[in-house]
């Protein structure tokens, strides 16, 4: 017998049925990946050598950068002490090593002070070769540190919890919000909320996304407080914390935005599992003014919340 439609659409949302009937804790890791390990790929099938260089932190780029030079010139050092003595001219006496790291560093860079010179077919040859070696190398590194700056990319900023907070007095909802960490401005940002749970009845992973007060903004200039009214179709109603947590909930967030500056879309993703649904909860407020009256927002409390005792209302959470 075939699923109804909507069961189909709840699971049906790209992450595989084998994922479904996992086991596993988390689905989104914290930085947005998905927790899947991938084998029998072949390592130099799977490797990515350019989006690696793009997308890693800016620390470990350029000690990258440094591995690299550092490599190159040790290996053509080596190959000039090969070619043999004499093959460097000029430079410290008895300091073969030394003579040909510097006039290793020399060479790959076009420097050439004009104190060592290299003697002979095989050391010209290696000379040619880092030379060309070396304008190669810093193309392909300043390109990827171009690429690297004109990149855009979404810095959301999101607070560290999911609260089950109250709704318009009398009724409650599952909300978090998000603000932009960068001075330039995002457009028509979207917001996709799914959430993820373990049906006991059936111990399979059960998916549904859930409808928002409002899935979009035009601007994001202070805070987007995202929010799931919860009534008699939410996966939340009439649940309480112990309820929510014994369910391995997880709550998956999809946002995308236009970046004014690039004109380009930029995407940012991340979930909210277990102790980080939090209720019976709400945020503090985070907002103020400056003397002339200018709205102020304290980014570094996004994720400030205080307890509060939820409305007792039929479609609240709680339970008799």
């Amino acid at each position: 017998m075939a699923e109804p439609a909507d069961e189909t659409q709840q699971r049906d949302l790209g992450l595989s049925g084998r994922i479904a009937q996992s086991r596993q804790k988390r689905i989104l890791r914290h930085d947005g990946s998905l927790n899947v390990v991938r084998l029998g790929g072949g390592f130099w099938r799977s490797l990515n050598l350019y989006q690696h260089m793009l997308t890693v932190t800016w620390p470990r780029f350029f000690l990258y950068v440094l591995v690299f030079y550092i490599l190159a010139n040790a290996v053509f050092a080596t190959l000039y002490i090969a070619a043999g003595p004499g093959s460097i001219q000029g430079g410290e006496p008895n300091a073969p090593w030394h003579n040909a790291i510097f006039f290793s560093v020399q060479t790959i860079a076009t420097i050439g002070y004009g104190q060592m010179t290299p003697k002979g077919n095989m050391a010209n040859a290696l000379v040619a070769l880092e030379a060309l070696s070396g304008l190669m190398g810093f193309a392909l590194i300043t390109g990827i540190l171009f690429a690297r700056f004109s990149r855009p990319n979404a810095h959301i900023l999101r607070s560290n919890v999911a609260l089950v907070a109250p709704y318009q007095n009398t009724r409650t909802a599952l909300m978090f919000r998000i603000a932009n960490g960068r001075s330039s401005q995002l457009i028509d940002i979207r917001a996709t909320v799914t959430y993820s749970w373990m049906d006991r009845a059936t111990n399979l992973r059960r998916f549904r996304q859930l409808p928002l007060e409002r899935d979009n903004v035009v601007l994001l200039p202070t805070q987007w407080v995202i929010v799931h009214p919860i009534n008699s179709d939410s996966p939340f109603f009439q649940l309480n914390q112990q309820q929510i947590l014994d369910a391995d909930p997880e709550v998956f967030v999809s946002l995308s935005a236009i970046d004014e500056t690039f004109s380009q879309s930029v995407h940012s993703r991340f979930s909210y599992a277990d102790a980080e649904i939090i209720h019976g909860a709400k945020f503090t407020d985070i907002f103020g003014s400056t003397p002339d009256g200018v709205v102020t927002i304290d980014l570094s409390r996004l994720s400030d919340f205080s307890r509060t005792p939820l409305p007792a209302a039929p479609d609240s959470l709680q339970t008799s």
